[in-house]
């Protein structure tokens, strides 16, 4: 088997470019990466010296590919399956391209503002910080509300990256700062994407992972169970 995801089962952009794994059934075996453990994190850093996950390895071409959206335009590239997530139609390319980096760092990164803070001493936290994040949550909140008013899915009626960017996105996010109830349409959004069976299937492997979330008891109970 060519292909070695480096990953954890619980963050968030790991589950992003397993979502695109998924989708298209694309083979591939999977290393969890322990940063406590120092042959794990040696191994990580042999592949690459940044040491974020994930990383893709491919060892058919000796290639190291990091960072979740260049990932998913490789596997496209190389390894392509029935369900294009960028678009030919380069207009709609662009389009993929934006709501992928909008949910990237517009959700997940205020996210883990908010969850990294309560990991802090009493000490280090940042309230204002937090604050503010709350407050891009919900600036995107309405955004993407009005983004999928009338599509099935971020970017139209066709799933794509953008779609494999928010499903993690928004599920960690809605933990922290619920959607509310004004968020009609993206909460139905939502729902189609946890009903996704390659997003189903990120969340339960997930779930023996879900005790070491920070924010594990707001979790909804429909998701800790099979």
């Amino acid at each position: 088997m060519s292909l070695t995801l480096y990953f954890h089962p619980l963050a968030s952009f790991c589950h992003k470019v397993l979502l695109a794994l998924y989708e298209n059934d694309t083979p591939f075996q999977s290393r969890i990466v322990d940063l406590a453990d120092a042959q794990s994190k040696a191994e990580l850093l042999n592949h690459w010296p940044v040491g974020k996950i994930p990383i893709l390895y491919d060892e058919a071409r000796h290639r190291t590919v990091p960072e979740t959206s260049i990932i998913i335009e490789y596997l496209q590239q190389h390894y392509p399956g029935p369900v294009r997530l960028l678009p030919t139609d380069q207009d709609a390319l662009l389009k993929a391209r934006l709501w992928d980096r909008f949910f990237d760092t517009y959700v997940s990164v205020p996210m883990q503002k908010i969850v990294i803070d309560r990991l802090r001493p009493d000490d280090q936290k940042d309230p204002a910080g937090v604050d503010e994040a709350r407050a891009t949550l919900n600036m995107t909140y309405a955004m993407i509300d009005e983004q999928v008013k009338e599509s099935d899915w971020a970017i139209g009626n066709a799933f794509s990256i953008a779609d494999c960017s928010a499903a993690p996105a928004l599920f960690y996010s809605s933990i922290v700062q619920p959607f509310g109830d004004d968020r009609s349409n993206l909460a139905a959004y939502f729902e189609r994407l946890v009903a996704r069976p390659s997003f189903a299937r990120v969340l339960k492997e997930a779930r023996p992972y879900f005790p070491n979330f920070p924010y594990n008891e707001a979790i909804s109970a429909r998701f800790l169970t099979a």
